[in-house]
């Protein structure tokens, strides 16, 4: 979890909302992905989806098995289903998503059946250290926010 708290730290750099993943096979990290949406324009930038994409790359299969995924914060409905269709065994957040989340903040589809492949989910692990980046990201944009429309 720690590298994908490095990987938040560099989005939140980029001034993307600061989420970061990274993908383990084997008790190695074989990919990391950080948030992009920004930069890309492209809403389904997630940093769970440029992580699939790159272990998937790194393995040649979009089957990610035996694959355990870390993300920094809990992932949202999008994120939840790519990573249901990757076949990843375990997935592992830190903080809640409360206005995304769908592993329990929102609806929970990792406690539905699914009829070929069961995810793995667990949340809490370094959840302050990964809240604490999002509140100073959010909070600092408002911030700026504020200062934009005072000179005007």
């Amino acid at each position: 979890m720690q590298e994908a708290l490095k990987e938040a730290q560099i989005a939140f750099e980029e001034d993307e909302v600061p989420i970061g993943a990274v993908l383990v096979h084997e008790k190695k990290i074989i990919a990391k992905g950080r948030n992009s949406v920004e930069v890309s324009a492209l809403a389904m930038n997630h940093a769970e989806v440029n992580c699939l994409k790159e272990g998937a790359k790194i393995l040649k299969n979009w089957r990610l098995i035996n694959t355990t995924l870390y993300v920094t914060v809990e992932p949202c409905i999008m994120c939840i289903g790519a990573i249901i269709l990757s076949r990843v065994k375990k997935v592992i957040w830190g903080c809640p998503d409360l206005r995304h989340g769908g592993c329990g903040s929102i609806t929970n589809l990792l406690s539905l059946s699914h009829p070929i492949h069961q995810v793995v989910g667990q949340g809490g692990l370094l959840e302050e250290e990964a809240k604490e980046l999002l509140q100073t990201f959010f909070k600092k944009k408002r911030n700026n926010e504020r200062s934009f429309r005072k000179t005007f």
